[in-house]
């Protein structure tokens, strides 16, 4: 753990010395959150991100088509149902929240189109969920 000194100068200090000059330490704290960062931590903190418009989450949807790890950065390169998804940003906010929650430090998502998204993305478990196997 190493010790990091942060200097503040307080103009308005009442005392004697109208520039007070103040050193604080702090110490540097090792995360506390649980283990490394992994693909599957990845998909199943996305699987707790639902379609709004239907009862199935984002990757069994098909949505997600990559994922990249640094340390406790995560970025993914996901797309929508249809381009003109009023709830994109919603859907991409809700996915960044979950992966925040589930020990990411940075997230960043990258909504892309190519390839379209097709019902054939769609998994088996989803397929069933949507009553169409």
């Amino acid at each position: 753990m190493g010790i990091k000194k942060i200097i503040r100068i307080d103009r308005e200090d009442s005392s004697k010395n109208k520039n007070a000059v103040s050193f604080t330490k702090f110490e540097k704290k090792k995360s506390e959150r649980g283990s490394e960062i992994t693909e599957e931590l990845i998909y199943n903190a996305l699987k707790e991100v639902n379609d709004p418009e239907l009862p199935v989450n984002i990757v069994d949807l098909g949505l997600i088509y990559d994922t990249q790890i640094s340390g406790r950065n995560v970025q993914i390169k996901m797309t929508l149902t249809t381009p003109g998804c009023a709830m994109g940003a919603h859907i991409a906010g809700q996915a960044e929240m979950a992966l925040k929650n589930a020990g990411a430090d940075n997230v960043l998502i990258e909504v892309i189109w190519d390839p379209p998204w097709n019902p054939d993305m769609i998994s088996e478990e989803g397929k069933k969920k949507l009553g169409i196997v």
